[in-house]
């Protein structure tokens, strides 16, 4: 039996015990794979309802928050930015929510050819930026490396050469954002191309596993480098998002995000490296996403923004 196949007869033996499915024959319902990089997603089709069954991958259980997890989903429903939450157990962190119907799940390629998608997605973060959602975790940028870099300490995984001097001056960088702080939001914080969902008129968002109050312009500068935006890209984004040209502060923020994002998940990427994730090569991925962060600090554009955020 191939590894989609054993997810698969996974996925039918856990439905056979949720509610969203009691009367119905697990074995006869059409499943398929949707993908994921540390869970298994799968969608379901229940005559002419469909949904998606969320079964979280080995060791999530060390870095993530159902109860927080929870939350986030159902508030993000309730303000109509993610569909809606049918089942979510705490215990083991299985969801099913319903499916975005006709939607396309969005990548780095189709951010480039799907007219108007930058723009969307700009639009789909400020409606949850200024929604009244709240969610329960906080998102700390420098308290999630040190909680990440314990996790690592606990595996005796080793780090790229030289993150610990990243992440020393960094400390500017982090003095430069708490100088002039925006007021937190409920963000998304992991915004991967793959958590858009474009149904041509408007975006959905899905998978609240990082979820927290945080400065809403991480968001931005993180999903500018997940689709590994070019300038006329970024700027379409923060047109929509901004309702106009940013300002230079405001600019400068995303750009700041776009290096500490690259810094975070290169700790995350190792925590999947350490746990033997097979479905990349996250060693290569976890030193990919620190050099780029290293180059980008090393830039006279970066210090030229840096200076605009000191400056309010």
């Amino acid at each position: 039996m191939s590894p989609d196949d054993q997810g698969v007869a996974r996925a039918r033996q856990i439905l056979g015990g949720l509610a969203p499915f009691a009367g119905h024959d697990v074995q006869a319902l059409p499943v398929t794979r949707l993908g994921g990089l540390t869970n298994l997603v799968f969608r379901i089709d229940v005559g002419a309802d469909h949904y998606v069954l969320r079964i979280p991958g080995k060791g999530t259980e060390e870095y993530i928050n159902r109860g927080h997890e929870a939350h986030a989903a159902r508030e993000t429903a309730r303000v109509q930015v993610s569909p809606a939450v049918l089942h979510f157990d705490l215990a083991t962190g299985v969801m099913v929510t319903r499916l975005v119907e006709r939607a396309v799940t969005m990548t780095p390629e189709t951010f480039r050819t799907r007219a108007g998608s930058p723009a969307r997605a700009g639009r789909v973060l400020r409606q949850l930026h200024r929604s009244d959602a709240a969610f329960k975790f906080r998102f700390e940028l420098f308290a999630m490396i040190d909680d990440y870099l314990k996790v690592l300490a606990g595996k005796d995984a080793r780090l790229p050469a030289g993150y610990h001097d990243v992440v020393a001056e960094a400390a500017g960088v982090r003095a430069a954002l708490q100088a002039h702080a925006l007021p937190s939001a409920a963000c998304h914080c992991d915004p991967l191309c793959e958590n858009f969902l474009d149904v041509g008129e408007r975006m959905w968002l899905v998978d609240w596993e990082y979820s927290g109050m945080n400065d809403p312009l991480w968001d931005l500068g993180d999903l500018s480098v997940e689709g590994g935006f070019g300038a006329a890209q970024d700027d379409e984004m923060m047109r929509a998002y901004f309702g106009g040209e940013a300002r230079p502060a405001e600019h400068g923020r995303i750009v700041i995000y776009k290096a500490m994002c690259d810094l975070l998940w290169t700790l995350w990427g190792l925590i999947q490296h350490a746990n033997h994730n097979p479905v990349d090569d996250f060693w290569s991925y976890s030193v990919r996403r620190f050099e780029r962060c290293k180059d980008l600090m090393a830039t006279p554009e970066f210090s030229r923004h840096l200076a605009r955020v000191r400056q309010g």
